[in-house]
């Protein structure tokens, strides 16, 4: 026997049938005569709610009645009258109703549409509007209470003070500090203001050009930038912190040792400048923008210069002792002296600890600024700089962009096993002539991904790399020889401890340069010993680091003026009675 057929009801005679039921009722039929009436004479209708009857449609339901009413003529030929059956008054949609001319009804709807378009839109547009407040400020968020005409009078003030409210880029400071900027922006300014044309600059210039900065840039970072860059850009490029820092050299008392060997002035600036951009510029384009500015510490270390007498404190960007270490590093492996080394110079560093596949990758031109790298094979000393840091300290974000991009052979952003094993290939070379018994490939794979662990299995990326907190062991193993053995013979738990870079007080790149700068200038004592006591000639690099660098046996800086607690006057220092 068939099972029985399921029955389904058909929505349109469902709707039909409790319509009429609806209709059908006395109170309907009453409301909707009653309904009628106030609209033929004329008076406000109200509905309640009660009925479930909404009373926009009861108004454009009864629209045709009132057309009926405006056409008397129209009126008296229609069969229906106004007292007839409630669906006279419903509209049926045909544009060739006898009772209502297309005369008649195109105004009404367009009336009616207006109106419909007007309620939409009071309540909604302006509420809107007034409720969501500007929230992207690209040059910074504009300052409430900021009176631009009392900064210009204290400027003034400061102006009237110099020969002809002119100032030169000595007096700059006191401009600086009645502008509310750091004391070393006083550079920036002078030249913003074209100093540099006729060597100072006059109070009109000057107020008329801070004035302007005042009214567009509301932050520092918009500020530095606008008084750096080129006109029309928005980006800082390297040439552009060149005069700004020229004046730091030029001013700064921790520098003032610099001014005996003015031929390094220009060697400290380029090194400077390429650690701005190294821990800056995260977009690797050469460009500076206002993020990128406002989003690093630059100018809060700028700031810090007027401060900090001693340049070495400030060990992220401008530390001379670094930059000391950075160019002898430089100078040992450019035996030529052109300022400029290939691979078979790159090749020796640190005792031809880095692979030289990795090698021929950095000359490849993937992470060098100068395009000529890979045509000429030549490294330039600017290279050089983010060779450095990145090989001494694998752990910052840059550092891990650097090795990535070496790594990364296809350039995919992924790195496949087969790029790895192309790396661990020659590791495993120079174990055996060690010899060392190398760790198999598939083996150190299984180690390497469980140190990363992946998000995708068998895929390592770039960002795998910067949450794994032991990057600089995954490098090391597949191009730096010396390292990986050293990470080998470590206890598991003080490699852990080594991963773990919050709440260190020093980097590795700022414990290596401590280190080597130690060890030069126990180096450098070592060999005036032996000029002295015996009169041979030094070696040549260190006969040029001599005799161009001036260096001093004191170990804060290498061609630096006595310190001042040094300088004690003899004949008012109080001897003991005993003494004899």
């Amino acid at each position: 026997m068939p099972a029985p057929q399921v029955l389904q009801p058909v929505l349109k005679m469902k709707v039909d049938e409790l319509f009429l039921y609806w209709l059908s009722e006395s109170s309907t039929q009453e409301l909707l005569k009653d309904c009628l009436r106030k609209v033929e004479s004329g008076e406000a209708t109200e509905f309640s709610d009660g009925h479930g009857i909404n009373s926009s449609i009861l108004e454009r339901s009864t629209s045709p009645v009132l057309a009926e009413k405006g056409s008397a003529a129209e009126r008296t030929s229609s069969p229906f009258s106004a007292t007839s059956s409630p669906l006279s008054a419903l509209p049926s949609g045909s544009s060739g109703s006898p009772r209502v001319g297309p005369s008649v009804r195109v105004p009404r709807r367009s009336v009616s549409a207006k109106k419909a378009q007007v309620k939409k839109e009071e309540p909604i547009t302006p509420a809107l509007s007034e409720s969501i407040p500007k929230f992207y400020f690209p040059r910074g968020r504009p300052q409430a209470n900021l009176n631009i005409d009392n900064l210009i009078s204290k400027i003034e003030k400061i102006f009237s003070e110099f020969p002809n409210e002119r100032a030169t880029i000595e007096d700059m400071g006191k401009v600086a500090k009645a502008c509310e900027c750091p004391l070393y922006w006083k550079g920036p300014l002078f030249y913003a203001a074209g100093g540099e044309r006729t060597g100072f600059v006059s109070v009109h210039k000057f107020v008329a050009m801070w004035r302007k900065v005042l009214q567009t840039c509301h932050d520092d970072a918009s500020k530095f930038l606008h008084l750096l860059a080129k006109p029309g850009c928005n980006y800082l490029e390297q040439e552009d912190f060149r005069q700004f820092l020229m004046d730091v050299v030029n001013s700064h008392p921790g520098l003032a040792f610099l001014k005996e060997a003015s031929g390094f002035h220009n060697r400290y600036v380029n090194t400077v400048t390429q650690r701005i951009f190294y821990n800056v510029n995260r977009s690797w384009t050469g460009k500076i923008t206002q993020f990128e500015l406002r989003k690093s510490s630059f100018l809060q270390n700028v700031a810090l210069l007027e401060e900090e007498e001693d340049v070495n404190h400030l060990t992220e960007y401008f530390s001379y002792e670094h930059f000391y270490v950075i160019y002898c590093k430089f100078w040992e492996l450019d035996t030529d002296h052109d300022l400029f080394i290939d691979q078979r110079d790159l090749a020796r560093h640190n005792d031809h600890a880095i692979s030289l596949r990795m090698i021929e990758r950095i000359f490849s031109g993937t992470v060098t600024r100068d395009r000529k790298v890979k045509k000429q094979g030549r490294l330039s000393y600017e290279d050089f700089v983010w060779f450095l840091i990145s090989e001494e300290d694998k752990k910052t974000e840059t550092s891990i962009e650097y090795w990535f991009r070496c790594m990364d052979l296809d350039g995919d952003g992924v790195l496949s096993m087969y790029e790895l094993q192309y790396f661990y290939e020659e590791q495993c070379q120079r174990l055996e002539a060690m010899p060392v018994e190398p760790l198999p490939f598939e083996d150190c794979l299984c180690q390497m991904l469980d140190l990363v662990r992946p998000e995708v299995p068998g895929k390592i990326t770039l960002r795998d790399l910067k949450r794994c907190k032991l990057s600089h062991i995954f490098f090391d193993t597949f191009f730096n020889i010396e390292k990986y053995l050293e990470h080998e013979q470590k206890d598991p738990f003080s490699v852990l401890r080594d991963g773990e870079t919050e709440g260190q007080e020093y980097s590795d790149w700022e414990r290596y340069a401590a280190e080597e700068y130690d060890t030069l200038v126990e180096e450098e004592m070592a060999n005036e010993q032996y000029a002295d006591g015996y009169g041979n000639a030094l070696d040549p690099i260190d006969e040029h680091v001599s005799n161009e660098l001036d260096l001093r046996s004191n170990k804060r800086h290498f061609f630096e003026i006595p310190n001042p607690h040094c300088n004690l006057d003899l004949d008012d220092y109080e001897y003991e009675d005993d003494f004899e």
